[in-house]
């Protein structure tokens, strides 16, 4: 498979499902594909197809940064190694927008999060933690 072109598929399946997050949080196309993690779930597939070579990469690992330095200088690593970023700030996202919901935060305030969580991960979900500790909605 073709690494690039499947990079490619990736980002606009996950892009699309952010834009969905972002600007139809409520709508049923939404919550049904949250509901049931449809994008992830093809991410984790892609993500099994191409880490399937693992064991085959020449002193790669996760024992130390020179391993995993490794790992990502082969394509098909380093394309794994992105879809599973996607796939788990997704789900970060999910988890954002069904608690945001369930505590009936203000859509605005959550939208600046689930963009953090979009760009930088665990930097969007500690801003959501602070926003709901700070308006009493945890």
């Amino acid at each position: 498979m073709n690494t690039a072109i499947v990079f490619t598929l990736a980002n606009a399946l996950a892009g699309l499902q952010w834009l969905l997050l972002l600007v139809l949080p409520k709508a049923g196309i939404t919550q049904w594909l949250i509901k049931q993690a449809l994008v992830p779930l093809l991410l984790s597939v892609i993500y099994c197809i191409f880490i399937t070579g693992f064991f085959q990469v020449p002193g790669g690992g996760f024992g130390s940064m020179q391993q995993v330095r490794a790992l990502f200088t082969n394509d098909n690593m380093l394309l794994a190694g992105w879809v599973h970023y996607l796939a788990f700030d997704l789900l970060t996202g999910f988890y954002i927008l069904r608690t945001a919901q369930e505590h009936e935060m203000k859509h605005l305030l959550v939208v600046p999060v689930l963009i953090l969580t979009f760009l930088f991960g665990p930097v969007g979900y500690l801003g959501f933690r602070i926003i709901q500790k700070a308006t009493n909605r945890s």
